[in-house]
């Protein structure tokens, strides 16, 4: 789940950085001089270069109305803030007032997305400032009158009238002119929607490079590159708890639900109050069903501070792992008033309306998390049930594409897609088995890619395969100590299996397995016991069903025989039949090959019996 920011909070802290012209780190010189401090990854116990501070950073006569605006900001009076420098030309004073007219923007946009469809309405609603603001920032970068802040500015100006490209070269001469934003690198880090985006970027060597990969790889679900480069920063931050919650998260992306719990139980023992990224930590909860551990977590947020997002998506979590999905929407739904892009709760918002059968709000929920961000997979995956459920497969087939598109590690995107091939409205068997396939090997811990690989090969008469995948869904469920109609099943199958190919110590073994259980079953095996041992005694190889039914035919044809009063013919053909027999026993102690014995011919009449019926 992301961890939401206050916009408000964005832009303070900004100006709080803009104001003081400085890094957080104040410099001390390494033994010996040189400045390579100013790139790379700082080692331990080093303090880090301050950003030189701008020539106009000394207050000059304008500097009363700076002030006076910045309280005008900090009061959320944004349009009196830019009234009030509208005259002043220093950097600062122009990154001020045009962030002031940005915020009056967003703020009168969200007034109207609330007139025209209610507080979590949707609307065509646009921030009328941007084109003003384009023009007046592009023209101070072409005079080189804007600073880093000016850059971070006119980056989010250009992404949000659609300028992708040009927005990311900004937000990069931005980050690289002053690394310590960390608000620029966000907003960088959600223009990067590809690996190949990413490593076409020209970002200067800088320790505050590694934290913006890092959070990047994690987005782009490259999970293994993101744990590698926390764990390089964890050697060097050793107590920020920011990198141990991202490695939490990161472990959490990766299924590793118990080494993830671990460090988040860490996190909170040394942090008791945080309410950070404790959003991801219920999730984990909810996924394990720690009902208990969900209730003390949400218990603790509330009293810390129920009104952050955080607090009231871990609570809609504790209603929902209790079955109470209406308050569980309402508590999302005040998460939503909060922060109207907090990704997570739009997701799991739609997961409770499908658990409330709301579908067309489920439907809404998931496509206002697939706008904030087209890569939620969950949003995906959503709409791909919701689809499914409406009896419409191949809208949900493109969902589940695009789901596993995003997260091709994830088994229970390959199962859903699977299924979907299975329903009866496709029948794409093919297809479905190739999806199981991705799944068995993508670390399906439910056991269903395997179970189903095995059932749709028997349905398509490839008895190896099946049996191959029973025999593995069956090594699986003996570790896992599970035992249930599947156990069952893969039992009967293979015995089966095994008998037809003429394995019988094989068959014997899952027979004798099938006797500890009650129902048909048991009986079942217990008849293919006794045709196993008649078929090991050297009784005719054929089925317990076709040899009774040649008998009833041997016996029909006597006593048509004696009836005629043709005795001798019947004791010639009851003679034959016991003689094939013989000879069949005698080959069989010898090792020999079976073969066609004889054959009966009835003189007189249209009937033949041969003695290879018996073998």
């Amino acid at each position: 789940m992301d961890s939401p920011s206050s916009s408000s909070a964005v832009s303070g802290r900004l100006l709080h950085l803009h104001r003081s012209g400085g890094s957080s780190f104040r410099h001390r010189p390494r033994p010996g001089g040189g400045s390579s401090s100013e790139a790379g990854t700082p080692l331990g116990g080093v303090s880090y270069v301050s950003t030189p501070i701008p020539d106009d950073d000394a207050f000059d006569s304008g500097g009363d109305k700076y002030l006076l605006a910045k309280t005008y900001f900090d009061c959320r009076e944004y349009r009196r803030a830019a009234h009030v420098l509208q005259n002043q030309i220093g950097r600062k004073a122009v990154f001020l007032r045009c962030y002031a007219l940005y915020m009056a923007g967003e703020k009168r946009k969200e007034a109207e997305m609330i007139e025209l469809e209610g507080s979590l309405g949707k609307s065509n609603a646009v921030n009328q400032e941007l084109v003003a603001l384009e023009r007046e920032l592009s023209t101070h970068r072409r005079t080189g009158s804007i600073d880093s802040f000016g850059l971070y500015l006119y980056g989010i100006v250009l992404r949000d009238k659609g300028c992708e490209a040009l927005a990311r070269t900004i937000l990069v001469e931005s980050v690289n002119s002053y690394p310590w934003n960390w608000s620029a690198w966000s907003e960088l880090q959600s223009l990067c929607t590809s690996s190949d985006i990413l490593n076409n970027l020209n970002l200067k060597n800088h320790w505050m490079k590694d934290f913006f990969l890092a959070s990047t790889y994690l987005e782009l679900k490259m999970h293994e590159e993101a744990l590698k480069r926390y764990e390089r920063l964890m050697g060097v931050f050793r107590c920020s708890g920011y990198i141990q919650a991202q490695i939490a998260t990161v472990q959490y992306s990766m299924r590793d639900l118990d080494e993830a719990e671990m460090i988040f139980e860490e996190l909170l023992r040394t942090d008791p109050f945080r309410v950070d990224s404790m959003d991801i930590y219920s999730n984990l909860l909810y996924a394990k069903e720690s009902l208990t551990a969900l209730s003390f977590l949400a218990h603790r947020v509330f009293l810390t501070d129920k009104y952050r997002p955080e607090s009231c998506c871990i609570i809609a979590n504790y209603y929902s792992l209790k079955g109470q999905h209406e308050k569980s929407v309402l508590y999302f739904q005040r998460a939503l008033k909060l922060n109207r892009k907090y990704l997570s709760a739009w997701t799991l918002m739609g997961h409770e309306y499908v658990e409330l059968k709301n579908t067309p709000a489920a439907i809404d929920a998931y496509r206002r998390a697939v706008d904030i961000n087209p890569r939620d997979y969950r949003a995906w995956y959503g709409l791909g049930q919701i689809y499914e459920m409406m009896g419409m497969p191949f809208y949900a087939l493109y969902y589940f594409r695009k789901s596993s598109y995003l997260q091709p590690n994830d088994a229970r995107l390959w199962i859903a897609m699977a299924q979907c091939y299975e329903s009866d409205p496709l029948q794409m068997i093919e297809e479905a088995i190739k999806c199981y396939e991705r799944a068995a090997n993508s670390n399906d811990t439910e056991g269903i890619a395997l179970h189903q690989l095995a059932k749709l090969h028997g349905m398509l008469g490839q008895s190896e395969e099946a049996a191959f995948y029973y025999k593995k869904d069956l090594e699986r469920m003996e570790v896992e100590e599970r035992q249930g109609q599947n156990f069952v099943e893969a039992l009967l199958f293979l015995a089966k299996h095994y008998k037809g190919i003429g394995s019988f110590e094989e068959a014997e073994h899952y027979c004798t397995r099938l006797l500890d259980y009650t129902g048909p079953e048991k009986e079942t095996a217990k008849n293919m016991l006794q045709g196993i041992k008649r078929l090991q005694s050297g009784f005719p190889s054929m089925d317990i069903d076709h040899f009774a039914l040649v008998m009833l035919s041997v016996c029909i044809l006597a006593m048509r025989l004696h009836t005629a009063g043709d005795d001798d013919l019947l004791r010639m053909m009851l003679a034959s039949i016991c003689w094939s027999l013989a000879t069949r026993r005698t080959r069989r102690l010898h090792g020999a090959k079976t073969s066609v014995i004889g054959k009966i011919q009835i003189p007189n009449a249209n009937i033949s019996i041969s003695a290879s019926w018996f073998l």
